[in-house]
């Protein structure tokens, strides 16, 4: 890896793709459309007739699926030339990003490019489709501009534009491999307004099949294009060294990624196609014929992926890319056809199974409740949250699996620090997965629960379980001679500038508790209420918040600043009003929060949907301080062992220079009593040195 700065300027020819992966690119592209577009018309899928809106015609029919589909394809290769830029490949050591990342930065700009084209595309074709009118009728901008806010799939394209316009400008600018991570993340983003819209949006089980979905098309993503982008590193105009040092790095981590990709893929399709159609419904429907292509696509990717690890994967490593070139160009021409099928499938409708209509409740929040939530409801009435659920069981089998590799080379390991983290997982799961969660979008007393939970309890168990130091003494670092990896990448984003300005705090404390009112004292919450994905990023803002505010405060993990005790103290007890006060204007509120959302529920255990809101306020006021107490007896265990280990450093320091600190001391006391004027500054003895002289008698 060179030391020196790359100009990237001055290698244009290695900032385009080379000519075999364009055209295996290019290819794909063409089956992906021909699929989408082919199967839309052999199923004689169409959604506007169905809902009884008039045929759009032939060209917003077949057209929209096209376009969609070279949207899809564009996208999974913006992610996949990221994704290479920012962790498959090195940067340089002076933070620039080196030839193979640089280039495929370059490389995600002229897909982003065709993404956005293609969004925008998209936005009068959506709009024509749910109008059930000619494109040509819907392309004026004053009826587009007030369409469009009223129409999900519009809105979801719209956003899905933006994002990769935003991807456009910033892999036009990005040089550094910290910004190309946050191009990453935001290119990450992009496929969420859309996979957030469609049959999974709608209809019973909503909440399960939308985050199953979600989940499906960022590892679909991440895989698809992360396997052209490896592939285009190994076909691409980098040569020798540098190319096979490259090589090493990024088929063996790719490798590994794709394997999670699969596994989550093949759990959330599955999913997702059981939720939609029975599985007696999928041999005698075109949607179930859809289903079971998909599932053979994706079974034969699997068998590839199988072959590839076995063949392909160390001989690329070791710079021998034609095993991995024939078995990756069979398998990327696979994957993008298997796009148009998933296009396919998104328009057409399940089949009829003869199910009654789902309830005002299971519209609503996607399925039945059972009645009103008593201790035994919420305890043992569980519907698993397959966003959070998951990420607490995972995020405690990891933390395990770091204690056990420390301590199978002889390191030791805090049980506190495990039973804490431990905990903090488990609080998670049941606040997401048990009767609390599965009531809280239902009541808003369950709903503050759960709140208090996630950004209160939780996170301060989880900073107290110290996984950053974990991951630290657990994770192998690099060395001086290998590209970075994931300690690395650790570190740096401990020690970025974004976390050292989330943590100061007067950011951090406003953050954690100006966002109550700026949430539920405003229309947010009340528009949250009717959308799922709102419920799940409410979720993600509690716990992010809850950690960036207690993690300088009680975390023993490395932060980007360090307080003092006494400042620890002073910011939890400036948060104790602002929190009391905010209990207390919920039970004196007249105004339900989310009133018209609750009343439309009719649940008949909640008569009054006032008395539960003063419910749930009495509950944040007086749970709330539970866990300040909490933080208040950490913060002063702390305090107290860091005298301990203060007193017991100067202890050793006394054993080994004689007690010289305090025979100094001693004997600057004794020249003060006799008004002595010899300087301490110039005793014999160095160590005690006090930078101060005595006062003359």
């Amino acid at each position: 890896m060179s030391q020196s700065t790359v100009e990237p300027a001055a290698r244009p020819a290695e900032a385009r793709p080379p000519a075999g992966i364009a055209g295996l690119v290019g290819l794909g592209s063409a089956i992906a459309v021909l699929v989408a577009a082919g199967l839309t018309a052999l199923s004689g899928a169409r959604p506007a007739i169905a809902l009884g809106l008039p045929d759009p015609g032939r060209l917003t029919t077949l057209g929209l699926p096209a376009v969609r589909a070279l949207a899809e394809v564009s996208m999974v290769l913006t992610i996949g030339s990221l994704l290479l830029a920012a962790f498959l490949v090195a940067p340089q050591r002076s933070g620039y990003l080196d030839v193979a990342g640089y280039r495929a930065v370059r490389v995600g700009s002229y897909a982003s490019a065709v993404w956005a084209a293609t969004a925008l595309l998209l936005i009068p074709l959506s709009v024509a489709d749910a109008l059930g009118r000619p494109v040509g009728d819907v392309l004026d901008a004053g009826l587009l501009i007030d369409l469009i806010p009223r129409l999900s799939a519009a809105t979801a394209w719209t956003l899905t534009a933006l994002v990769a316009l935003l991807v456009l400008v910033g892999t036009r600018m990005v040089l550094s491999w910290g910004w190309a991570v946050v191009v990453f993340g935001l290119a990450v983003a992009g496929p969420l307004p859309v996979a957030l819209t469609g049959h999974s949006a709608g209809g019973g089980a909503h909440d399960v099949a939308t985050d199953s979905l979600v989940l499906h098309v960022l590892a679909a993503s991440l895989w698809v294009g992360g396997l052209v982008a490896v592939i285009g590193l190994a076909a691409g105009g980098t040569r020798g060294a540098d190319r096979n040092a490259a090589l090493s790095t990024a088929v063996p981590r790719f490798s590994r990624l794709a394997l999670v990709c699969w596994v989550v893929l093949a759990l959330t399709g599955v999913t997702n196609a059981l939720i939609r159609v029975p599985f007696g419904a999928l041999v005698g429907s075109s949607y179930g014929r859809l289903v079971l292509g998909k599932i053979a696509a994706l079974l034969a990717l699997g068998v590839l992926g199988a072959v590839h690890r076995r063949r392909s994967v160390n001989a690329a490593a070791r710079g021998e890319t034609s095993a991995l070139l024939r078995l990756g160009g069979v398998e990327v021409l696979l994957m993008l056809g298997t796009i148009g099928l998933a296009v396919a499938l998104g328009r057409s409708a399940p089949p009829e199974t003869g199910a009654p209509a789902p309830s005002i409740t299971e519209a609503l929040i996607g399925y039945e409740l059972g009645g009103p939530p008593t201790l035994a409801r919420l305890a043992l009435d569980w519907r698993f949250d397959l966003v959070y659920g998951s990420l607490a069981i995972v995020a405690a089998v990891v933390y395990l699996a770091g204690v056990h590799r420390l301590r199978r080379r002889g390191d030791s390991w805090s049980q506190g620090r495990t039973v804490a983290w431990l905990s903090g997982c488990a609080g998670l799961l049941i606040a997401t997965s048990s009767g609390i969660g599965r009531y809280s979008p239902a009541m808003f007393s369950v709903h503050m629960a759960e709140h208090m939970m996630l950004s209160m309890l939780v996170p301060i168990l989880l900073v107290l379980g110290a996984p950053v130091t974990l991951a630290l003494r657990a994770l192998p670092p690099a060395g001086r001679t290998r590209p970075p990896g994931p300690r690395e990448w650790l570190l740096a984003a401990v020690h970025s500038p974004v976390s050292r300005w989330l943590t100061h705090p007067l950011v951090a404390l406003p953050l954690f508790v100006g966002s109550y009112y700026a949430l539920y004292f405003s229309d947010l919450f009340a528009t949250a209420l009717t959308q799922h994905w709102a419920h799940v990023a409410m979720n993600a803002h509690f716990l992010l918040v809850g950690a960036l505010f207690f993690w300088p405060l009680v975390g023993v993990d490395p932060a980007p600043r360090r307080l003092p005790s006494v400042a620890r103290l002073g910011i939890v007890f400036a948060s104790v009003p602002f929190h009391a006060f905010f209990g207390v204007a919920l039970m004196s509120a007249n105004t339900v929060i989310g009133g018209e959302f609750y009343r439309s529920l009719a649940l008949p255990w909640v008569p009054d949907p006032l008395r539960d809101q003063q419910l749930g306020g009495s509950l944040t006021w007086a749970s709330g301080e539970v866990p300040l107490l909490l933080v208040v007896i950490v913060l002063l265990v702390q305090w107290a062992r860091l005298d301990e280990r203060s007193a017991r450093r100067d202890d050793r320091r006394a054993d080994t220079d004689g007690d010289a600190e305090l025979n100094a001391y001693n004997a600057m006391l004794h020249r003060l009593a006799t008004g002595s004027g010899t300087s301490i500054a110039h005793d014999e003895n160095p160590k005690s040195v006090t930078g101060t002289t005595s006062n003359d008698g």
